[in-house]
């Protein structure tokens, strides 16, 4: 009966997915005006086992949760059990900028699917994982009128118009193993795919002016490898450190971006320019970037672990500010940065074990992070800063539950025309565990 629960849960996840895939032609999976730059918001890693804390999770060693932030993780199991998770975001935002004296506000509402994970043990202290997770977000729209005077003279009235949506997510696999039951080593090869659709729009009041269209449609994928590690040293009867940390080496970013400018207007549609850069041809003019990832864990028991994880990625020579189509118009002025993240979490269940009480056998997560992201605007840096909560509500037999995560923070500011989104995302999912590789005895 459970098995077929997961299997079920496995199919809603994947049709979760499709549904995440055909919004990308209508309503947008997500949204944020910072997402015009490069490849998009990117994504936080993780389940809403992590999201709870901070989002940490690079030395964490829990056999009642799947934690993908490390391969190396995947080992802290009990040796017999099959771990499967998914779950589903929900992100509030608002918007503001002032502009003219006087402070523009917008709301929007985006849903997308979190992620989903599975995992089995291999060989005695080794096991896998495999899984689907988005790496970035694309969804903005934004409109503004000529001011140049000269130009108003001559030509009228002129609207600007840009857009842009889509997604891009990685499939992954990954193994790890554990020598001499303290130190655990992974590896896990992702494979980032997706589509990206961005459009300028610049349309004259005047009849005998065309209005003008650039287009840029992305199809991109890569494969990117990662290398992890923890060490755990019992201190004592109940305590554990644990360091671990992740490498991701930069690769080249590959697939088509096709670009088309249209003139449309009284006369006849006319395509001026059409063309058609296939990255796989000219290799390094994009690349996806080296990352650097270290954290550390302390952990009492099973009652409580607090961790901080630190990620240095570095964006700032992977080609994105000189290619046309991934951010730099004459009107914004992006340019990459490396982008360092610091995140810190705490986890408490008051008794894990408890048959009486309920609420001592739920989990209780805590956490705060700070992002400088991979680009600036105008020459001012961008940061992001949240808080999070979080909590697991114990279902069924075993460590399955139910897990929740809130997330509330804020990015940019309202210095020097730039926007400060203030957000809300809800996280929802569902972790399963389930003994499977047992061999049974009869008298």
């Amino acid at each position: 009966m459970f098995k077929r629960f997961i299997i079920a849960a496995a199919a809603v996840t994947l049709a979760c997915f499709s549904a995440s895939a055909q919004e990308q032609n209508g309503e947008y999976t997500s949204y944020s005006p910072y997402s015009i730059f490069g490849l998009g918001d990117i994504a936080t890693p993780g389940s809403a086992y992590n999201l709870g804390m901070g989002g940490v999770g690079l030395a964490s060693r829990n056999n009642r949760y799947l934690n993908t932030l490390n391969p190396a993780a995947v080992t802290a199991r009990d040796s017999l059990s099959f771990m499967l998770e998914f779950f589903i975001n929900n992100n509030n935002s608002l918007m503001e900028q002032n502009a003219g004296g006087s402070t523009h506000r917008m709301v929007k509402n985006s849903s997308n699917i979190g992620g989903f994970a599975a995992s089995f043990p291999i060989w005695k202290s080794s096991a896998f994982m495999a899984g689907l997770a988005p790496y970035s977000s694309t969804g903005y729209r934004y409109s503004y009128k000529e001011t140049d005077q000269n130009i108003l003279a001559t030509e009228g009235n002129v609207d600007y118009l840009n857009f842009g949506q889509g997604s891009l997510y990685k499939l992954f696999l990954g193994a790890g193993a554990t020598f001499w039951k303290k130190f655990s080593v992974g590896a896990q090869v992702d494979y980032v795919f997706g589509n990206v659709e961005k459009g300028f729009y610049q349309t004259f009041a005047k009849v005998p002016h065309n209005d003008a269209q650039d287009i840029y449609k992305m199809h991109l994928h890569a494969f990117v490898p990662k290398l992890g590690f923890q060490f755990e040293q019992a201190f004592g009867k109940k305590s554990k450190i644990c360091v671990g940390g992740t490498f991701t080496p930069s690769v080249n970013l590959l697939g088509i971006v096709d670009y088309q400018s249209l003139s449309v207007g009284s006369a006849e549609t006319i395509t001026v320019v059409s063309t058609s850069d296939t990255l796989s041809h000219n290799p390094g003019r994009l690349k996806l970037p080296t990352e650097l990832a270290l954290g550390i864990a302390w952990r009492y028991g099973d009652k409580f672990r607090a961790e901080f994880d630190w990620t240095s990625s570095y964006w700032k020579n992977c080609g994105f500010d000189s290619y046309e189509g991934f951010g730099n118009d004459s009107a914004l002025k992006f340019s990459a940065c490396n982008r360092n993240v610091f995140r810190a979490g705490v986890e408490y269940i008051p008794n894990p074990t408890d048959i009486r009480y309920y609420r001592k056998r739920v989990t209780y997560r805590a956490g705060a992070y700070r992002i400088n992201e991979y680009y600036s605007f105008c020459g001012n840096s961008v940061s992001t800063t949240g808080v999070t909560l979080g909590m697991t509500l114990p279902v069924f037999r075993w460590y399955n539950g139910l897990s929740i995560a809130l997330d509330a923070g804020r990015r940019g500011s309202l210095d020097g025309g730039m926007v400060r989104e203030t957000y809300f995302r809800l996280s929802f999912g569902v972790n399963l565990y389930d003994i499977w590789f047992q061999k049974p005895k009869y008298d």
